[in-house]
């Protein structure tokens, strides 16, 4: 009598398990009876639980691991064991809800079930953008029914007519559906998996020496103030946009010249220092404050749902316009921020604490201009020598 192999699932053990030369192995979980994981010889593994439905034995599909993880498969496997106690067949349940789940349907699951819960607005804003490009090619096809041809078409049209940064944010987003669509027993396969994304350039502009002074000037001419000091409170804290944007007065601290910044994208806070110029700035906005929680309210209560400043394009627009300056983003303030630093020679170190980055790759573009002020300081150096020999 053939004997099952039992072990104790978890994800370092699942992941080291090897393929077989041909078919499928089945291994089975040694904490929950009746769940196993098979790997075939292509190197896919996929949980199942063999079960007994109405005297036929069945082997019911639960997901793919590691979208799928071992608590979750724990979990439907027990979920799955109730519903044969109560005489159900979660078989034919699952075929329904497969069959009747189309790409639309599965993109506002996963906004209702996981999205607006998980993520900020801003995110949220940022993924319906990216998805109505998507949408219009998808929205009535059964998950299944969605190759990996079909996600490769998508990802290849939104680089030719998006650029490529917008085609790999569509690419993982779909990829992230499904993921979840997977996790929740509702289809097996993930279309846009192993699909190679567009090399991306890093963007490296900012402003540069000679064109602050006609930036400052622009900015000084704008007739609307509280677009004049977002822009600057950007530039001299070198935060991002949608912190700016949501900046609360109850998070600046001006006797220790400091301000938390609770929701990053790091997901961590964030203390940035201030300087005299930014202090300048929010104490005179403090004496306007008008009883509002935010450093810079919306002035059209009606469009704004959070209350904050969130449309500053049109005003970055009319700066740029008139200082005659292109290719040049609200973000790109952050940069110059960073860049300044750098050229100054502070240390990359310092650069990554103040512009709050987890990873020191995020701070590696401004290393270039780290060295800036060590060669001016030899090339002074060897000049000096020069003149006096």
């Amino acid at each position: 009598m053939k004997t099952q192999t039992e072990i104790n699932f978890t994800k370092i053990v699942l992941l080291a398990l090897e393929s077989p030369e041909k078919g499928k192995i089945r291994y089975y979980d040694a904490k929950e009876k009746g769940l196993g994981l098979y790997v075939t010889s292509s190197g896919h593994k996929s949980f199942f639980i063999k079960k007994r439905i109405k005297g036929q034995p069945k082997e019911i599909i639960l997901g793919h691991f590691p979208e799928m993880t071992v608590e979750i498969a724990r979990k439907t496997a027990q979920k799955i064991k109730l519903e044969v106690m109560m005489g159900q067949d979660p078989t034919k349940e699952k075929e329904k809800l497969a069959a009747e789940k189309t790409f639309g349907e599965a993109y506002e699951m996963h906004m209702d079930r996981h999205a607006r819960v998980e993520y900020k607005p801003s995110t949220l804003k940022e993924i319906e953008r990216q998805m109505r490009k998507v949408l219009p090619y998808r929205v009535k096809r059964g998950l299944s029914s969605i190759t990996r041809q079909d996600a490769q078409e998508m990802h290849d049209r939104i680089g030719r007519e998006n650029g490529k940064y917008e085609a790999n944010r569509a690419l993982a987003y779909i990829r992230a559906i499904y993921n979840k669509m997977i996790n929740w027993g509702l289809t097996e396969k993930n279309p846009a998996a192993g699909i190679q994304k567009f090399k991306e350039q890093k963007r490296d502009r900012f402003i540069l020496h000679d064109e602050l002074p006609k930036f400052m000037e622009a900015l000084e001419m704008e007739p609307n103030r509280d677009m004049r000091d977002f822009f600057l409170i950007c530039l001299y804290t070198g935060a991002r946009c949608g912190n700016v944007m949501s900046m609360r007065w109850e998070d600046i601290d001006f006797s220790i010249k400091e301000w938390r910044i609770p929701d990053t994208k790091s997901g961590e806070p964030v203390r940035i220092p201030l300087i005299g110029k930014a202090l300048d700035i929010l104490n005179n906005r403090l004496c306007l404050k008008e009883s509002m929680p935010w450093v810079f309210p919306s002035r059209e209560r009606k469009k704004s749902k959070s209350g904050h400043l969130e449309e500053p394009k049109a005003a970055w627009n009319r700066i740029l316009e008139r200082a005659g300056l292109k290719n040049l983003r609200i973000h790109d303030l952050r940069r110059t921020n960073g860049s300044y630093q750098a050229i100054a020679g502070a240390s990359l170190t310092i650069i990554g604490k103040s512009l709050g980055h987890k990873s020191p790759q995020s701070t590696a573009i401004y290393a270039r201009l780290s060295n800036d002020p060590v060669r001016t300081s030899v090339e002074e150096a060897f000049d000096f020598t020069t003149k006096n020999q």
